[in-house]
């Protein structure tokens, strides 16, 4: 069947655009200081939202720092590896996970008006919220790219005084954070090995 007759949601992306999102784009080390508009951070999270999650429950919470002020303070809290590129970054995200998403289903999953109860046990509450938003950030991170964004995502940091300083009032958890903005070749390795086909997945 030629790709002209398919509909347009079966039309796959052009070799370029899966380059720019998969097999041309790095994890960046160095940053450039071009700017970050606020609009472009609105419609990043406006395409992140539409992502799946199970029972729509979207546990992600985001905070996007970007003011000296806000970057002083995160700064300190990254490994020693991390804080010369997030104080490099022109944007940092702080991606959390709310346990209390399921207060939310009433009004992001209406077909299931019970489905609030679900998550009333707090182990399985907090995996969901951990799976769904580790999901949703891997959403944003080709989200971005698909914007001409780069993205750094990083997990070495203290968990716990990122959750005091950023996170102080209700019951959200860091899960991961992202340098974000414009790269550049800084620190940049050469391209890891990724395992075949054969060697991760199989058929049956």
């Amino acid at each position: 069947m030629a790709f002209d007759s398919l509909p347009a949601r079966d039309v796959p992306l052009t070799d370029a655009a899966l380059a720019q999102v998969f097999t041309e784009a790095r994890t960046r080390n160095g940053w450039t200081d071009r700017p970050v508009p606020t609009e472009l951070l609105h419609r990043l999270y406006d395409l992140t939202k539409f992502g799946p999650t199970a029972v729509n429950n979207t546990p992600a919470r985001l905070v996007f720092v970007t003011s000296p002020e806000a970057r002083a303070r995160l700064v300190p809290l990254m490994s020693e590896g991390n804080q010369a590129k997030t104080a490099q970054a022109p944007v940092t995200v702080i991606l959390g996970y709310d346990m209390n998403f399921h207060d939310h289903l009433p009004h992001l999953f209406p077909h299931a008006p019970g489905a609030r109860d679900w998550f009333g046990e707090e182990t399985g509450r907090r995996e969901s919220a951990f799976r769904n938003s580790s999901l949703q950030g891997g959403y944003f991170l080709l989200a971005a790219r698909a914007l001409g964004l780069d993205v750094g995502p990083m997990s070495g940091f203290d968990p716990a005084s990122v959750k005091a300083e950023f996170f102080p009032d209700g019951d959200i958890e860091p899960n991961f954070i992202i340098n974000l903005g414009y790269g550049n070749d800084d620190n940049l390795f050469p391209r890891s090995p990724r395992l075949t086909f054969d060697e991760a997945a199989k058929i049956v």
